[in-house]
């Protein structure tokens, strides 16, 4: 016997600046052995429970945004009670993609492919809570789209086999050349709970900081993000026939060395890796023909030994890539692994962006700089 298609919220509370909120990532599972949603895919519509509003999406997006007169600046990506939402076609923005999404809502058959009979986006919602009493769950689900004989029972909470850690225990931070902003880590990203027993970087060089302690409880270096660990990703510069990134990465632990650490990156173009320095890269193929995950990991006896808190407690390396397509967050990585566990990485709109003037082009900046000292040194002659 068949079953219907089978839908899981994961929730994980996140700051706000502005609003409190949640994020969710929500997974649609087609565990029919024969049956597959195909064209024009799967519809997802819900009711919220109060006075909740979808502040950001990726991976899908609602075919409303309702009624936002009252937000002024930053405007929500939908504000409806009900909305109604719709998986994105394949071929969007790099910064709009999510995990097994962006297939027109077609999802496959579980007896035939199972790794494509899942659907997945993420939504960040504000007005919500931060709580497991404040945060309510949406009602009414609807599924259409896959045809007659679909209806959604009512949520329930169920406990998940995926939650490793409460929280991430490493963040990522973004910059590029071509703008001077620096995306830094998420506030409270690896959670504020030791906010108070953590240690001012100003006391580095205090004799005995490194020893072990009695509880031989760890000590984090204070951070906005309080993580222990943040990997930074620098798009350094373009040349003609390639583009660099920098890696670096900070151990903000000082009880703590990393051995044999390693760094797993999935980008859409780490198959045009060039030239790697200072780490050794291998090419990661999880689903065989698509090549977009790599792991970094340092050289032995070199920097194979990330070390604890301080002046040592960073490596970092650089590397080549082939192809110049830098809008839409394109330069930065899709997900980040540290050994072995998954990165909270800043949200997509926060990413360095092109000045106005290079959206068509960087190299269209350069042409006009030569242009221009061309006819300055004709003029004098």
């Amino acid at each position: 016997m068949s079953s219907p298609p089978h839908l899981s919220f994961f929730l994980s509370s996140t700051p706000s600046y502005l609003f409190t909120h949640f994020q969710a990532t929500v997974t649609m599972n087609n565990f029919q052995i024969y049956r597959h949603i195909q064209n024009p895919g799967w519809t997802l519509g819900w009711a919220w429970a109060k006075k909740e509003m979808i502040w950001s999406m990726v991976g899908a997006q609602t075919t409303e945004q309702g009624d936002c007169s009252k937000f002024k600046g930053n405007v929500p990506h939908c504000c409806k009670k009900v909305p109604t939402v719709v998986d994105l076609l394949p071929g969007v923005p790099f910064n709009q993609q999510f995990s097994n999404c962006c297939k027109g809502g077609v999802v496959g058959a579980w007896g035939q492919d199972p790794s494509s009979a899942v659907s997945q986006f993420q939504v960040s919602v504000g007005l919500a809570g931060t709580t497991n009493k404040t945060v309510k769950l949406p009602k009414n689900f609807t599924l259409l789209g896959p045809g007659p004989g679909y209806s959604c029972g009512p949520a329930k909470i169920v406990p998940s086999t995926f939650l490793a850690r409460k929280h991430p225990s490493c963040c990522v931070s973004f910059s590029s050349f071509y703008n001077d902003t620096i995306t830094p880590c998420p506030s409270c990203a690896c959670g504020c709970e030791n906010k108070k027993s953590c240690a001012d970087p100003k006391i580095l060089t205090k004799k005995g900081l490194n020893t072990a302690r009695k509880d031989n409880a760890p000590l984090l270096q204070c951070t906005h993000h309080m993580c222990p660990v943040r990997v930074h990703w620098h798009v350094k510069v373009k040349y003609k026939d390639y583009w660099r990134v920098k890696i670096a990465i900070t151990n903000f632990n000082y009880k703590m060395n990393h051995t044999l650490w390693t760094l797993a990156v999935q980008h859409p173009n780490l198959n045009n890796v060039t030239q790697v320095f200072s780490f050794d890269y291998k090419s990661v193929a999880p689903y065989g023909s698509i090549n977009d995950t790599g792991m970094f990991y340092g050289t032995k006896f070199y920097n194979d030994l990330l070390m604890e808190a301080g002046p040592s407690g960073n490596v970092q390396s650089e590397k080549d890539q082939k192809t110049f397509i830098f809008k839409q967050g394109w330069a930065f990585p899709r997900k980040v692994y540290f050994n072995g566990d998954e990165c909270m990485l800043p949200p997509p709109d926060s990413y360095p962006f092109l000045p106005n003037s290079a959206r068509g082009n960087l190299a269209s900046f350069w042409t006009l700089s030569l242009t221009i000292l061309i006819l300055m040194f004709i003029s004098i002659w």
